[in-house]
């Protein structure tokens, strides 16, 4: 999968934060030289999965990344420190939005509420779901991808913590806040893996439907101050 004008497109990370009409972006809005980056990088992402899937990740290598992607592999390291975290952005896509909207969700509506309409738009990179089933079910069967997963969940669980946290005025590192942000998260990712490891019960379907039931299965647990 390519897309125009994306070779090398680390030459272009230092654009202006103007926009062609000289208009700055507005706030939380990320800078056009950022935005070209992570289009960048989930573009590597997609050509990453593709090649592992098809060839595995220790027969797959970075100059064959690099090369799929339209840049030289001198320019691939500056968007990745190892072959396997190419697939991260296809991993964390989901999970960054969801953490956004619930940050700017308002302290008088319930949590479960953002939590059930954002989900419908976690891990359902446009165009990207059957390659993120794929990079999913490689987790369980390449370690190196695993570690990728497993790092991203870790620090899923961190942000959703420290959102209860932030909205009940409790400490963070308090045992309730650590096991309801756990147990929101695991939620979160027992329905996207049961979306990708059981095609046969969800085919053609996007992870949303097995997401939102695990948060439904999860509601009582988290009533107190997530509903």
């Amino acid at each position: 999968m390519t897309t125009a004008g994306h070779a090398d497109m680390d030459d272009g990370d230092t654009a202006p934060a103007t926009s062609v009409r000289g208009h700055r972006p507005g706030p939380g809005r990320p800078r056009l030289s950022e935005r070209r980056r992570r289009a960048t990088q989930l573009e590597i992402a997609y050509e990453a999965v593709r090649l592992f899937s098809r060839k595995g990740v220790a027969a797959t290598s970075a100059d064959e990344i690099a090369d799929a992607a339209g840049m030289s592999t001198r320019s691939l390291w500056r968007y990745f420190p190892t072959k396997e975290q190419c697939v991260q952005p296809l991993l964390t896509a989901g999970i960054e939005e969801l953490v956004t909207r619930l940050r700017e969700w308002p302290n008088d509506r319930p949590l479960l509420e953002a939590l059930h309409t954002g989900a419908t738009r976690i891990f359902s990179v446009p165009d990207g779901q059957e390659s993120l089933r794929g990079l999913i079910r490689l987790t369980r069967t390449e370690p190196g991808l695993r570690a990728v997963w497993l790092r991203g969940n870790d620090e899923a669980t961190r942000e959703l913590i420290q959102i209860l946290a932030a909205r009940t005025g409790q400490d963070p590192e308090s045992l309730p806040m650590v096991v309801q942000g756990s147990v929101l998260n695991a939620a979160l990712t027992a329905g996207v893996e049961y979306w990708a490891w059981n095609e046969s019960e969800v085919a053609g379907q996007p992870a949303d439907g097995a997401i939102r039931e695990a948060l439904r299965i999860v509601a009582g647990a988290l009533t107190e101050n997530v509903a």
